[in-house]
């Protein structure tokens, strides 16, 4: 039996917990399931791989998980919210700020046509791009750089995914989505963030509406310019 094989049942078991845990949120989260789609992905996506070696073991635990620098790989819980949210379809272009390790774009890939990942943190950054490659995630394009600006060579995007928050949303992401486009990000100070769904329409007017309560690293930005593809 190969390690996938190991892993396979606890995957299926994290996304039934998952499942139980919207059920239970059905009248905050103003839905009784989550699209079968991201179900699915969640039950293909390797998270294992995603984390560092040492929490392998607890890698489909519904829990977020240390990956070093001060930082977390989301709860599979609010991974698979997050997404649903996003209302990915297979011709959308994504732009997720937090790559961390590479596991939500990851998920976001199955999803989307190409998928933009930005992370300020470099060790994070390589990481990620080894991570991905070596499990053959080829619409996947990341960069070393400041969340806060987006990445605007490739702008306007369908969707956007913030996995850390700011105190309010960047003036740059807002304008970096598409008319029509939604983003998902957690906003506030710590101890008061919202997890944000943001849409934008025709004409360009913002709406926002408050999801869940939630608690994410805080969204760094250097001091100085920080840029790699």
């Amino acid at each position: 039996m190969n390690d996938e094989d190991i892993f396979a049942p606890l995957r299926l078991q994290m996304v039934a917990e998952v499942a139980a845990e919207v059920t239970m949120l059905e009248q905050q989260l103003k839905r009784p399931a989550l699209a079968q789609q991201v179900m699915e992905v969640l039950a293909r996506v390797p998270r294992h791989e995603f984390v560092p070696a040492e929490a392998q073991p607890f890698a489909y635990v519904n829990s977020p998980l240390p990956i070093g620098h001060g930082k977390t790989i989301s709860q599979p819980f609010i991974v698979a919210l997050m997404t649903d949210l996003l209302e990915v379809v297979p011709e959308s272009v994504v732009l997720e700020i937090g790559t961390g390790l590479g596991y939500q774009a990851a998920v976001l890939s199955k999803l989307a046509r190409r998928v933009y990942s930005v992370e300020i943190i470099e060790e994070l950054h390589d990481q990620a791009r080894r991570r991905l490659a070596r499990h053959g995630y080829a619409n996947v394009a990341l960069r070393l750089g400041n969340g806060t600006l987006g990445w605007p060579e490739h702008a306007p995007y369908d969707r956007i995914m913030v996995t850390a928050a700011p105190d309010l949303i960047p003036p740059a992401l807002l304008q970096q989505l598409k008319p029509g486009g939604r983003m998902v990000i957690p906003t506030g100070i710590p101890e008061q963030q919202q997890l944000l769904l943001v849409e934008k329409n025709a004409q360009g007017r913002i709406a926002t509406h408050e999801i869940l309560p939630v608690r994410f690293s805080e969204l760094e930005q250097p001091d100085a310019p920080v840029g790699r593809g």
